[in-house]
């Protein structure tokens, strides 16, 4: 692993992840390529972060949940590969039920180059700690549609108001969020805005 990338586990205790990149349970419908492992990975500064905001959801009665951290290049490049593809129409419905794949590019909901592989940004949702089941947050991850983006209509009360809950946390805790998917957050100051990394999670 790179110097200052660390297992995001680790350095903020308590914390719950699952690496959907790294199973079957992602709109490519299988593990992507840099993922060898179910871990989330990031940089120091994104660690202290989340750490931070993880006291603040739990002030609240939440929890943190994340589902992927640093994204290797080749995760990415893997992503721009399957676009290209025939569709088969096996994770479609789920993830992107009204667009084509190569829509994802052109909306905004896959890039090219991504914040992810610069270490600090982050896909998370919140979870209730009394329970421990995941707050309703009006859609899942990587559902590429409008309802994902901040502010959508046709999502409930409960669900809009989950959506404030982690926009708050986050923003409070020097976080950027995307107006297109609820989940991605990016750290206001990155220590490596300008790189692009690409070992692979293991």
């Amino acid at each position: 692993m790179k110097d200052d990338f660390v297992f995001v586990d680790e350095f903020v205790p308590g914390i719950r992840w699952d690496a959907k990149y790294a199973t079957w349970d992602n709109f490519t419908g299988k593990p992507v390529d840099g993922y060898v492992a179910n871990r989330i990975v990031g940089t120091r500064a994104l660690c202290a972060a989340l750490e931070r905001a993880q006291e603040k959801a739990a002030s609240l009665g939440f929890g943190l949940l994340l589902w992927d951290g640093y994204r290797p290049q080749r995760a990415v490049d893997c992503f721009v590969r399957w676009s290209e593809q025939p569709e088969d129409g096996r994770t479609k419905r789920r993830h992107y039920p009204n667009i084509d794949r190569p829509e994802m590019f052109e909306k905004g909901y896959v890039a090219a180059r991504s914040g992810h592989s610069r270490g600090s940004t982050v896909d998370l949702a919140l979870y209730q700690l009394a329970t421990g089941e995941l707050a309703p947050m009006g859609g899942a991850h990587d559902l590429m549609d409008p309802i994902s983006h901040h502010g959508a209509r046709g999502i409930t009360a409960v669900e809009s108001r989950n959506r404030q809950h982690l926009c708050s946390i986050m923003e409070d805790c020097g976080f950027v969020r995307y107006d297109y998917e609820w989940w991605h957050y990016t750290l206001s100051d990155e220590p490596y805005p300008d790189t692009y990394f690409d070992f692979p999670i293991k």
